[in-house]
């Protein structure tokens, strides 16, 4: 599977950053990114907090692993976390 992976920087509600990528199938359209990147803040206790083009943009295509691909077929998304998300 061709997995679109998604840069994401969004500022937390004690203004530090977090960072984490938000890998879906290709073609997946952003509306769809978005609803994932907000289900994944909610858990982080950053609901609300804006994802917009400006925090999440479209970084590149990737082959995804079969453990990648299993998550993205369950879930719908996976989450890469990078920076600042625990």
């Amino acid at each position: 599977m061709k997995a679109a992976v998604f840069d994401t920087y969004v500022t937390k509600k004690d203004n530090t950053i977090m960072h984490f990528d938000i890998v879906v199938k290709e073609g997946t359209e952003f509306d769809e990114v978005q609803k994932y990147g907000q289900a994944y803040l909610a858990l982080k206790g950053q609901e609300g907090q804006p994802l917009t083009t400006e925090e999440c943009r479209f970084c590149h295509i990737e082959q995804a692993t079969q453990a990648l691909e299993v998550e993205i077929n369950t879930r719908g998304y996976y989450i890469v976390e990078m920076e600042g998300c625990h």
